[in-house]
């Protein structure tokens, strides 16, 4: 049997041995995707790190829609951010020093911190060769096999005591972003053509700076370097639940080492339902700019996105992305405040028509998602609507969309992750499965 017929084989037959009637989750009492019937998480664990608000449960016990609400250690996202945008500060070291911790740093705390990661920015020579000699054009897969490595240069790699855990989530915040900055430098040089540099970190700049500085060089405005600085604020964390921090969780459980457990996390973040939903939403954005030719046009807008809706258009998928999000209903409160930042982005940059243009998509989409759907509970733009357009703006590219992402995230991963390893009563997470085939008898091979 030819091996190609034989992985043809194989998969047919796994076509059938994977059907599972739908019938039989609700048989069962199964959650599919660990959801409740009402859409809402099954509840599996405690945590005081993050706190995500999108429907309350009146007196029977019935979801009610609720204007949306992010909270880092009880503090609502909107009192954290506001004070960065009057000030004109950066904040992005001081809000990863609050989800680590659970205190706001005073001063002295803060510039200590920004000194300890500017210390470890900087990568080991190994680190460097390794990058370039993997030159491949997912830079995801690039930060998850060099977290891997940094195992092998972790003097203490396998100890889950408190210290080294912060020890070593420090060093992992202070090196993503100097990873992802050299690894696409490494693949616009060998993909692209274009020349190849190296910059080493900055002393005395922000995570931000730093990053834009080590893609960039000097190609970039103060406004971007804050504007890039609130958006990983606004994804340093997202509650125990979201699929990544929920598979770190899961491993760290396993009590495996905090290179290993997060590797998985970048893994789970890389999928496009996760993380790269930004890119989808984005590239539906600059389609819309060709299709529809009047953009102030509601029912020009309108019928072409109940066009997209009846798989009639664009990609034909029935999406309209980055409209809807699986806990928020009024409102996303990182839709919210990306909306305001990219609003200042755009008089900068000189794109305004644009941003008004993308203001009226989310409006109409919500309209024409309820509409299409025939839903009552509300629906709203998420994280993801307004995020690709601000990168762009910055002058990022693609590329690196969903490693930023994993760059603001990796504050909650290693957060959740000390909180894991720090429960008086550990156990490891392990839910049931329950087996509906019928059993079978065995049948000798010469009678197969």
């Amino acid at each position: 049997m030819k091996k190609e017929y034989l992985i043809y084989k194989l998969s047919d037959e796994v076509k059938n041995s994977c059907k599972i009637p739908r019938e039989a989750f609700q048989q069962y009492g199964v959650k599919r995707g660990l959801r409740n019937d009402d859409g809402s998480g099954v509840l599996v664990g405690l945590t005081n790190i993050g706190n995500v608000v999108g429907y309350e449960r009146d007196d029977d016990g019935k979801l009610q829609p609720c204007r949306g609400q992010l909270y880092y250690r009880g503090y609502e996202l909107d009192t954290l951010v506001s004070p960065l945008l009057q000030e004109k500060r950066f904040g992005f070291e001081e809000i990863a020093y609050l989800v680590l911790s659970g205190k706001l740093p005073d001063q002295e705390e803060l510039a200590a911190f920004e000194e300890l990661i500017n210390e470890n920015m900087p990568l080991d020579h190994r680190t460097i060769v390794h990058i370039i000699d993997l030159e491949g054009s997912n830079i995801m897969n690039i930060l998850a096999r060099c977290v891997l490595e940094m195992y092998t240069f972790d003097p203490n790699p396998d100890d889950i005591s408190r210290d080294n855990l912060m020890r070593q989530s420090i060093e992992l915040i202070a090196r993503f972003p100097t990873i992802i900055a050299y690894a696409y430098n490494i693949y616009r040089h060998t993909v692209q053509g274009r020349s190849l540099n190296i910059r080493h970190p900055r002393e005395n700049k922000t995570i931000a700076e730093n990053f834009l500085y080590m893609l960039k060089e000097g190609n970039y405005t103060e406004l971007d370097a804050r504007m890039l600085d609130l958006l990983l604020i606004i994804q340093a964390e997202h509650g125990g639940g979201n699929n990544s921090t929920f598979t770190v969780r899961v491993t760290s459980s396993t009590r495996t080492d905090t290179y290993s457990s997060i590797a998985a996390g970048i893994g789970s973040l890389k999928g496009p339902l996760h993380g790269g939903a930004n890119i989808k939403a984005i590239n539906m954005f600059h389609h819309l700019k060709e299709a529809i030719s009047d953009w102030t046009n509601i029912d020009e807008i309108d019928t072409y996105l109940l066009r997209m809706l009846n798989k009639e258009a664009y990609d034909k998928s029935g999406l309209i992305y980055g409209i809807g999000h699986a806990v928020y209903t009024v409102s996303d409160p990182r839709a919210e405040e990306l909306k305001r930042l990219a609003g200042e982005l755009a008089r900068e940059k000189g794109r305004e028509k644009e941003y008004e243009f993308l203001k009226l998509i989310e409006e109409e989409g919500v309209k024409c998602v309820s509409a299409f759907r025939q839903s009552k509970k509300p629906i709203c733009a998420n994280l993801d609507f307004y995020s690709g357009f601000i990168y762009e703006m910055i002058g990022l590219p693609q590329e690196i969309y969903t490693p930023i992402f994993a760059m603001a995230r990796i504050v909650g991963w290693t957060a959740h992750r000390i909180e894991e390893l720090n429960f008086e009563s550990r156990r490891i997470i392990r839910p049931a499965y329950k087996n509906i085939l019928t059993p079978k008898a065995y049948v000798a091979i010469k009678d197969r």
